[in-house]
């Protein structure tokens, strides 16, 4: 944890403030690197709260390959379905709330049980298009999370062993880009 403390001291002290796509800014700082030795234990932030049971499976339904945000919904993971309820809500020319607002709250917990209750809403509606899941999986073709396990097994020193979601021919297809 201390050298994600150490992170944020260097920020703060030497970060620039930036404007942003939200409009609440951000305070940056150019190719800070932490590297995070495995054999300590997984490197997870303590110093918020972090929804263990959300974050895997998250990382379950990327690792399946799905796009469509009804295997989170069902499970009770609102976190992706912001993006597809915009769409939605602009598709059918009605107005869509501030996020913060109970109108929003009240949209949200409607789409998503409409997704996980309509027969056919969410394969109309809840795709997110080729964000995580389809690029782990399939890359222009190319299994990535088999590849390095594969890789891993018959070479594990090997310095190829890279997953990439950034593919910038489909960025304007993503819900939201790769982070």
């Amino acid at each position: 944890m201390h050298l994600y403390l150490d992170l944020l001291q260097h920020v703060v002290t030497n970060g620039r403030e930036r404007s942003d796509r939200t409009g609440t800014g951000t305070i940056s700082v150019f190719g800070y690197q932490m590297r995070f030795p495995l054999q300590e234990g997984f490197p997870i932030c303590t110093t918020k709260r972090v929804w263990f049971r959300g974050l895997a499976c998250e990382l379950l339904w990327f690792l399946s390959g799905s796009t469509n945000i009804k295997p989170l919904v069902d499970q009770g993971i609102s976190i992706w379905t912001a993006w597809p309820l915009k769409h939605y809500l602009e598709h059918h020319q009605l107005p869509v709330p501030p996020s913060d607002s109970e109108e929003w709250s009240l949209r949200l917990k409607e789409f998503e049980e409409r997704i996980r209750d309509e027969e056919g809403f969410a394969d109309k509606w809840g795709d997110l298009g080729p964000v995580y899941g389809k690029q782990w999986r399939s890359f222009s073709g190319v299994d990535q999370i088999a590849s390095v396990m594969n890789s891993l097994q018959r070479r594990p020193w090997s310095r190829r062993q890279i997953v990439s979601a950034w593919k910038a021919g489909e960025i304007d297809r993503m819900a939201h880009p790769p982070c």
